[in-house]
């Protein structure tokens, strides 16, 4: 049986471009075949008013400025964002007036995330001492920051033979955050100075960047033209390259619930994996909409490196592009830990 779910508004966002004045009270009813709205759902919208100045010609319904499409009886919930966003309502009068109805709604992901596991291909040492924030390859040399105020570093070595190419220190002020390159440029975030900066590939500061609405600086990575930041949140941000500014974000999504806590990034194959803090499991993220496609269980991985009180969670992701293999690590972790994801 179809549930039918009202939405009820009272002195809500409701203008009109003739200068009518607002409504001052309508209701939006939702009929779905589920509970929860999910992504490519059909569902039927109408709208329901007392005090309109004339019969209702049209509605237009919109999710993130893109009109839905519609079907015979309904709308369809198609390439939009999940997570909470704004359906808006577009009525036109017979009498020509327009008002703009909004609302928040929750979308979440059509599927349950498939479950990975991972299978160890290699073992490498690792300095037990680096707090590690952030890991990426550039070529067979990674590049690794780490956190802590007063030890937060960044540094180029090679995982293969444990040589250490570069390093540099931060302002004891800062917490080291996470890293990508790109451009020839390494772009660094710290945690709560809500401040980055941009090294050259020698590791020689060029400048410093602020953040926009994000919270704070966990993780980054990046797709070749634009960057990816998470902020502790349930958000992910879209950052300009150039700029730096923060230009939209996504909202991490299952078929259930609404996520926080993506720490370190990582960008391949079109997919964002994050280091879920606090948890033995990496998402992996689509992009476009925030949908959670899947996890990867790592489980155990924890308990194989050296067993010091100092030792803390899973972080740290890295893929080979050659190898086609993921380098993972954690916060004072004694190992490195080349592996693949599978089924």
């Amino acid at each position: 049986m179809k549930l039918v779910v009202y939405f009820i508004f009272a002195m809500l966002l409701c203008t009109s471009c003739n200068g009518v004045k607002p409504s001052k009270s309508f209701d939006i009813q939702i009929i779905a075949n589920n509970k929860n709205l999910k992504l490519n759902d059909s569902i039927q919208l109408s709208v329901k008013h007392n005090h309109f100045t004339s019969p209702i010609k049209s509605v237009a319904y919109y999710i993130n400025q893109k009109e839905l499409p519609k079907t015979e009886n309904g709308v369809i919930l198609s390439e939009v964002k999940l997570g909470k966003q704004i359906l808006q309502a577009i009525v036109t009068l017979e009498d020509e007036t327009t008002h703009t109805l909004e609302k928040e709604v929750t979308i979440f992901s059509k599927n349950p995330p498939k479950i990975l596991k991972y299978k160890i291909i290699k073992e490498y040492p690792h300095d037990i001492t680096a707090y590690t924030q952030g890991l990426e390859f550039k070529s067979d040399t990674l590049i690794e920051s780490t956190g802590q105020y007063g030890k937060s570093v960044l540094r180029k070595w090679n995982v293969f033979n444990g040589k250490i190419y570069n390093e540099i220190r931060l302002d004891e002020k800062y917490f080291g955050e996470g890293i990508t390159s790109l451009n020839n440029k390494i772009f660094l975030l710290t945690w709560l100075s809500k401040t980055g900066f941009i090294y050259d590939s020698n590791l020689n500061l060029i400048k410093s960047f602020n953040y926009g609405k994000s919270q704070e600086g966990w993780g980054l990575c990046n797709d070749g033209n634009k960057l990816y930041k998470s902020d502790g949140s349930e958000k992910i941000w879209t950052l300009n390259a150039d700029s730096l500014k923060e230009e939209s974000f996504i909202q991490l999504t299952s078929n259930q619930s609404i996520y926080q806590n993506a720490n370190e990034l990582e960008w391949v194959s079109g997919k964002i994996y994050a280091n879920t803090y606090q948890k033995d499991g990496i998402m992996v993220i689509n992009p476009d909409n925030g949908a959670i496609e899947a996890i990867v269980d790592v489980r155990g991985l924890k308990e194989k490196v050296k067993q010091i009180p100092s030792l803390d969670v899973l972080n740290g992701i890295a893929y080979h592009p050659t190898r086609k293999t993921f380098f993972i690590t954690g916060k004072n972790w004694s190992s490195v830990f080349e592996v693949i994801f599978e089924e």
